[in-house]
């Protein structure tokens, strides 16, 4: 699966509320198990440089999820760190509140943000 149909499945995912970051991953595996995406979960890239998941078609898939927006810089480090991994050939970033100011290509490949919305599920 490419960047676009897997931004499309997690796009369905529906959650009643905001549920912490772990119980969101569950939810992820559970969605990726569901539809046969083979991933590995907390993949390691590089020595203390871990992605939530990996697909087998090299999809890095991040989540964030809390109370306030994820720090922008921290995390465009952090997927710098990911895109430069040449395990990586796309980015996924789940957040819960829409993240402004994530590029669109990080280190040359593709890059996504959905935006997690209470009782709405994902959305672009």
């Amino acid at each position: 699966m490419n960047l676009d149909e897997i931004a499309y499945l997690m796009n369905r995912l529906r959650v009643t509320a905001v549920p912490d970051e772990y119980t969101l991953q569950r939810e992820i595996q559970s969605l990726l198990d569901q539809n046969g995406i083979r991933y590995k979960k907390e993949c390691p890239l590089a020595p203390r440089n871990r992605v939530d998941f990996l697909t087998e078609d090299g999809i890095a898939i991040e989540v964030k999820c809390g109370r306030q927006k994820p720090n922008l810089t921290r995390v465009l480090a952090q997927l710098q760190r990911y895109a430069e991994s040449e395990q990586v050939d796309a980015l996924l970033l789940l957040v819960e509140r829409n993240l402004v100011g994530v590029p669109k290509q990080i280190a040359g490949k593709p890059c996504k943000v959905l935006g997690l919305h209470q009782l709405w599920g994902l959305a672009i």
